[in-house]
């Protein structure tokens, strides 16, 4: 019996190990969106070296996770959910790399504003920035708590997102079209915009996963019954 014990006990610790890799990862992502959007939206590029070394680290954190999930698969061959654990820790792990490096493109795009005439304040861009953060944020804790109802509003969201980037397209546009002197600094706020809808994309990957780890079904393309 201790013998069979002891490697499921291996078994969990190394669950755990996992876990504890992947926590530490999206607070690191949390962060550095964080400072890519104040950097945006202050005009402040002074944590832009910051960032970019943080990123280094989620990348590194990416491939020990990669490491740990071929090792489990391999030597475990773990099933139900277990199996649904360790897939969907990987798939979360990949989808914040990909959040991390769209958090830098913004941060190199707020250091490139401070070249360019301003554009005037807009509110779809400061709320673009407050959703998708909420986004985030909601998924990771969904995610840490297994709460489903909680992943669902995320994925519910990620319309209002849309919606403003479509909003901000059309008032960057216009003023360009207006003020040709503003081209420069509209099209970075629009490349900004463009790394927001993926953030919250990505985010709503991470609130699917949930769902597919918590009941074993998958609600991508908006397959989903909420009266289930």
């Amino acid at each position: 019996m201790i013998g069979d014990q002891k490697p499921l006990r291996h078994f969990h610790d190394e669950l755990n190990a996992l876990q504890n890799l992947l926590m530490e990862m999206a607070g690191l992502v949390e962060r550095l969106v964080a400072q890519a959007s104040e950097a945006v939206l202050h005009r402040d590029a002074s944590q832009v070296k910051t960032i970019k070394r943080a990123d280094d680290r989620i990348d590194a954190l990416e491939m020990e996770i990669d490491a740990k999930v071929m090792e489990l698969l391999a030597l475990h061959q773990p099933m139900a959910s277990d199996l649904r654990q360790i897939v969907a820790s990987n798939k979360v792990a990949n989808d914040l790399e990909r959040v991390g490096d769209h958090a830098v493109s913004m941060a190199k795009a707020a250091k490139r504003l401070l070249k360019a005439r301003p554009v005037p304040d807009l509110r779809e861009m400061t709320e673009m920035v407050a959703i998708t953060r909420q986004m985030l944020s909601d998924a990771l804790r969904s995610f840490v708590t297994r709460d489903t109802a909680s992943a669902r509003v995320v994925c519910a969201t990620d319309d209002r997102v849309d919606d403003l980037r479509r909003s901000l397209f059309r008032i960057l546009v216009t003023h360009m079209l207006e003020d040709p002197t503003r081209i420069g600094g509209s099209l970075e706020m629009l490349l900004v915009s463009q790394n927001l809808e993926r953030i919250a994309d990505l985010s709503t990957n991470i609130a699917e996963d949930v769902v597919f780890l918590v009941e074993g079904k998958t609600i991508k393309h908006g397959n989903d019954d909420f009266d289930d």
